[in-house]
Parts: C-alpha cells; structure tokens; sequence
C-alpha cells in the first residue's frame, strides 16, 4: 500500500492533490482502512503516472476525458479522446506544411512569396470549405472556440469582421485570419504577437514574423508529438498491470491488493492530512 504522500512526492504534487484527483475520478476509488483512511496500492501509482504523462501531450482536459472513461470502464471512450487529439495535431502538420511550400526562407523570402504563403494557407484543409462570407457561430464552432474568444481577438486587432445589422460577418480573409490565429494561439503565442504577425500577414510587407511564429510552432508541435507518446505509452502500462492483475475499474471492491503491491499498508502520511 502507498500513503498519498508518496504518490504526491513523485510528481511533485500535494497530497490533497492525489485525493482532489480520485474525488475528480482522474484516479480509480481507493479501499478504505477500517478506521476510514484512503489505501492506495500500486494501480493508483500507474494510474497517477498515466494522468499527468497524459496531461502534459494532451492537456489538462483531455487527459481528464481520457482517465474518467478508463476507470469507469469505457475504453473507447478513452481512445476515441485521444485519436480526437491526434486528428487536430495532424491539422495543425498539414497547415504549416501548405503555408511552408510557400515560402522559401526567412532571409530570401518576397513580399509576393508571403502573399503566395497567404493564399495557400487560405486553400489548407481547415479552411477549404468555408471560403465565404460566415456568421459568428459558424466560425466559432469550427474553429472549437467559443464566439467570445472570436470577440476577444477582434479587441486584440486580429480580426475584423464586417457587421450585418449589428451581426458579425466573417470573410474568407477574416476566416484565414482566425485559421492563423487558432494555429499560433495553441502554439501558445500571445495575442499581441499574433496581431503583428495577422497584421504583417495583411500587408504582405516582410517574411520574417510569419516564418519565425511557423518556425517556432513547428517545434512545439514536435515536442507535444513525443510528449503524447510518452502519455500514450504511461496509459498503455496502467491499461497492462489492470488487465494482468485481474483487476476491476473499482479497487476498493476487490478481494486483495494488485499484484506486485506491497505488504504492510502505511497510511501515517493520510493520517497527517485533514481529508481521509
């Protein structure tokens, strides 16, 4: 058995952290001691390890959809989440692909490459389909944003939308626009430099904002790429000790601790908190 303590310590987390995360189902219910306290055994360790590897590839978010299904027992649930996040990192490849066929280098580069470079962007997969004028909604719902984020980037000066009877229209180049914007906002650019970049992109008069926010996306994109291997291959462990052990979706109804787990349960750290 393992104290909450122990489980916190190794990801640098609290101990009300562990036992946010099982109230939050991020974790499997623990078996409780006779006096009340929490048992945590060695599928808690994988399944803790498996949540916050999945957290940093995927996000906060998913990695919760992920782990809720798993330990509830719906699987395709699960994998049905992370093939949802492959698809938009996939989204993202192919747009800097077609933006970077444009463009030759950030040194060399023309005013008419960046224009080129805008108008391929316009014609990637994400915008293909919506080339005319677009409602609030429309936009927002694609992009998986809400219309106040739309909002919120208008007030920054990266989109300007036409109004229709007090009504926001979106044009093909306003849609392009917020297509470039969702791609450096998940880079995780702030709105400032997304409006210089937006604005530069507009006015076609130099390379090297665009290449150098692409550049960089282009290694963020590599990083989460291995950090959601790392996640997926912590959540195929967790997945392997639940189905080699026997184990159920619920520990605490289980007629004897996981294989491999540790005689002697210590719950002293428990004891120390004010939660059980």
């Amino acid at each position: 058995m393992h104290r909450p303590a122990d489980l916190a310590r190794a990801h640098g987390l609290s101990a009300q952290a562990v036992r946010n995360y099982e109230r939050d189902g991020f974790l499997p219910p623990a078996r409780r001691s006779a006096t009340g306290y929490r048992l945590y055994t060695d599928q808690h360790v994988r399944a803790l390890s498996a949540f916050v590897a999945l957290a940093r590839g995927y996000g906060h978010s998913a990695a919760a959809e992920i782990m809720r299904a798993v330990n509830r027992g719906d699987r395709s649930s699960a994998y049905a989440a992370i093939d949802r996040a492959h698809i938009l990192l996939q989204r993202d490849r192919e747009t800097l692909a077609s933006v970077s066929a444009a463009s030759v280098s950030a040194a060399s580069v023309s005013a008419a490459s960046v224009s080129a470079a805008v108008g391929v962007l316009s014609s990637a997969p994400a915008s293909r389909t919506h080339r005319g004028p677009v409602t609030v909604g429309v936009l927002a719902h694609r992009l998986g944003v809400t219309p106040a984020t739309l909002r919120k980037w208008e007030r920054a000066g990266i989109l300007s939308p036409a109004r229709d009877r007090l009504a926001r229209v979106y044009s093909a180049a306003d849609v392009r626009d917020a297509d470039l914007a969702h791609l450096l906002r998940r880079g995780g650019y702030l709105l400032d430099h997304i409006a210089s970049v937006v604005r530069q992109v507009r006015s076609a008069g130099g390379p090297e904002p665009l290449a150098a926010s692409l550049a960089g996306w282009q290694e963020r994109i590599d990083d989460r790429a291995r950090r959601m291997l790392t996640g997926a291959a912590q959540l195929s462990s967790y997945l392997e000790l639940v189905d080699q052990a026997g184990l159920s979706d619920h520990p605490e109804t289980d007629a004897a601790p996981p294989v491999g787990v540790t005689g002697g349960a210590a719950v002293g750290g428990d004891q120390r908190g004010k939660s059980r």
